[in-house]
């Protein structure tokens, strides 16, 4: 069955895809319904806002990602950025623009990931806005959370001799990307198509349904840990190390055998003949959070379970990868208006 979203008219589908919502955080005073949501924070917290824009054809493929899990993605990114602040989300708003080859069934297939979301990490959707597109799908997604005045962490705090700890795996989400691309390809014209994706479910989950680290925060928290910097990894992590040591003037090392890397991953890089250590520093979309805790702050680290990968120096020293032989390569980072760069230039060859 397909419902034109013409048949219901703006308001018609905003009622329908917020059909039910209930608020449940103590800071949403008021949330869809009205010319704006109403919140509400206590004086001595800071209150954190986030927003992303993702558009077809450059964040996402809809050939290979559901809608449900784009609109989830879409919201836990932008979760993750207010975890990276050691902060909480409490509200989410949503801003779609569609184009009319799109039905109402499909938006609820979107707002159906969001909402999933929004439950599973206890944030309120409050509002959005819906509009008319000439060219595919636009999401404008923007998170509102708090935090502690004293508990709150920027990019700009690291230390010399701070430890420079990543909660988890690396490159997953690159190497997921490259298998949906792979199998897009060798599946292009097929009328029942069917991708072999059976023994790569954890790159494909860390692509298409990654996670915030929520449980990271909470740890951190029972444990009176506070970070001296904090980052999402986002864009890969020689991105992130540069942009700690940009803001808090700093140099780094980053030692290439403590990168940790899932075995899943490296098959994949094997498959593709590519460098699994490159999709870990440049790859992107693998929001683990990277941060810095003084040295003393060592075995409580361990006790968590988090990878050390590196520490801080002074800034006359640079940012670089430390090889196995004690070899020093600067850390560089091309990023994603690069990758796409190498990918039209491919395309136009």
């Amino acid at each position: 069955m397909r419902t034109e979203i013409a048949t219901l008219g703006e308001f018609g589908l905003i009622d329908r895809l917020t059909e039910g919502i209930k608020l449940e955080n103590e800071s949403s005073k008021y949330g869809v319904g009205d010319d704006a949501a109403v919140l509400s924070y206590p004086s001595e917290k800071q209150v954190l806002v986030t927003t992303d824009l993702l558009m077809e054809g450059v964040h996402f493929d809809l050939t290979y990602v559901p809608l449900k899990h784009l609109g989830y993605k879409a919201a836990v990114v932008n979760f993750s950025d207010i975890y990276a602040m050691n902060g909480t989300p409490r509200q989410l708003t949503l801003g779609v623009g569609v184009s009319s080859r799109f039905s109402v069934e499909m938006i609820e297939q979107l707002y159906e990931g969001v909402r999933f979301a929004c439950k599973e990490y206890e944030v309120d959707l409050v509002g959005g806005d819906t509009s008319a597109s000439i060219n595919g799908l636009t999401l404008a997604v923007t998170a509102i959370g708090e935090v502690a005045k004293d508990k709150i962490v920027y990019r700009n705090g690291t230390q010399v001799n701070d430890l420079i700890c990543v909660t988890g795996a690396l490159g997953g989400a690159y190497m997921g990307l490259h298998l949906l691309e792979r199998e897009k390809r060798a599946l292009a014209g097929h009328p029942n198509p069917h991708p072999k994706f059976e023994g790569y479910e954890y790159i494909l989950g860390r692509q298409l349904r990654p996670s915030a680290r929520l449980d990271i925060i909470q740890e951190l928290a029972k444990s009176d840990l506070v970070p001296t910097s904090m980052i999402d990894i986002t864009d890969g992590l020689a991105s992130e190390i540069l942009h700690l040591c940009k803001d808090s003037n700093k140099g780094a090392r980053v030692y290439l055998n403590r990168l940790p890397i899932a075995q899943e991953t490296n098959r994949m890089a094997e498959e593709l003949h590519a460098d699994p250590v490159v999709a870990a520093l440049n790859g992107g979309d693998d929001f683990e959070l990277l941060f810095t805790v003084p040295l003393a702050k060592q075995e409580e680290i361990f006790a968590l379970g988090i990878d050390v990968i590196g520490h801080i120096t002074a800034p006359d020293t640079g940012v670089a990868l430390v090889t196995p032989d004690d070899q020093l390569i600067p850390v560089q980072a091309p990023g994603w208006v690069a990758e796409k760069q190498e990918s039209e230039a491919n395309n136009e060859g």
